[in-house]
């Protein structure tokens, strides 16, 4: 089974039909940067936010508030999820890797970290990270 492409898309019906979606979707994202042991101001960059919006950021960690039904922070959440699920199938056995990968080193992203790029490049950068594993998987 061939899963290029599939992250990208995967979750974004359920985030732009309802809001009940919406709010799944926010735990989602929340759970995962729990697990990726993110800082606040990591997490505000790659859910599209500036550093004062760090209330915004603790009413979706309280489920308060969910992600808004906007384009690009609608691409963000579903290309983050991607990732993740790229790292769950690239490594299933290990839970430790597949959650601590984003900032790991890696030889074929020049030895830079994972999560760098994408706090540096944005969506872009998400994206990439998104695509590189989608790479990772054909081979």
């Amino acid at each position: 089974m061939n899963n290029k492409g599939a992250g990208m898309n995967q979750y974004q019906p359920i985030l732009q039909e309802t809001e009940e979606g919406r709010a799944k979707l926010t735990k989602l994202i929340m759970r995962l940067f729990d697990k990726w042991e993110l800082t606040t101001r990591e997490q505000l960059l790659l859910l599209g936010l500036n550093e004062s919006s760090r209330y915004m950021l603790s009413r979706y960690k309280k489920q308060d508030s969910i992600i808004p039904c906007e384009s690009d922070k609608l691409n963000r959440v579903g290309l983050l999820l991607a990732v993740h699920k790229n790292l769950h199938a690239l490594f299933p056995e290990n839970e430790s890797l597949r959650f601590s990968w984003i900032k790991r080193k890696n030889k074929m992203l020049d030895d830079r970290r994972p999560i760098d790029i994408m706090l540096e490049q944005g969506l872009f950068g998400i994206a990439k990270t998104m695509r590189f594993l989608d790479l990772q998987m054909v081979h």
